[in-house]
């Protein structure tokens, strides 16, 4: 079964199991590493694109993580749709429960002083993309 990899500067550890400090997409990240939750939430489709089959339970694990007892995954997609402006995920359209990862956004909202045209990381997702990557709604001027 081939399995997806990704910078380890996207991955963040669990630095403490009951931390609150935790992004959203970074606690997406750690499930989607763990094998145990592959039921849950996977890898699928084009690189960095998951879908999550359990929504239930992703949020109730999300509502765990920061001690919020009554997440649903209705709260969880208004979380997610935060990162929509800050184009570090999508929703992939006409997929249920299906969200994509723009790596090289991640890597200039943490990392700005780095230069990602000549990142072999960027040169690598460009090349498995075999084109630019265009977020819905762009017009031309946000390709990455």
């Amino acid at each position: 079964r081939e399995r997806i990899a990704f910078p380890d500067w996207a991955y963040k550890p669990e630095s403490s199991p009951g931390s609150r400090q935790i992004q959203l997409w970074h606690f997406i990240l750690e499930l989607l590493q763990k094998e145990e939750y592959n039921s849950v939430i996977a890898w699928q489709g084009d690189y960095g694109e998951f879908v999550i089959k359990d929504p239930d339970e992703v949020a109730r694990q999300w509502g765990l993580r920061k001690c919020k007892p009554h997440m649903n995954y209705d709260k969880l997609s208004r979380a997610l749709r935060y990162y929509y402006n800050k184009r570090i995920l999508h929703k992939t359209k006409g997929k249920r429960f299906t969200y994509k990862f723009n790596f090289s956004k991640v890597v200039l909202v943490n990392y700005p002083l780095l230069d990602m045209a000549n990142s072999p990381f960027f040169l690598a997702q460009n090349h498995f993309n075999g084109r630019d990557t265009v977020f819905e709604g762009d017009s031309g001027g946000g390709r990455f």
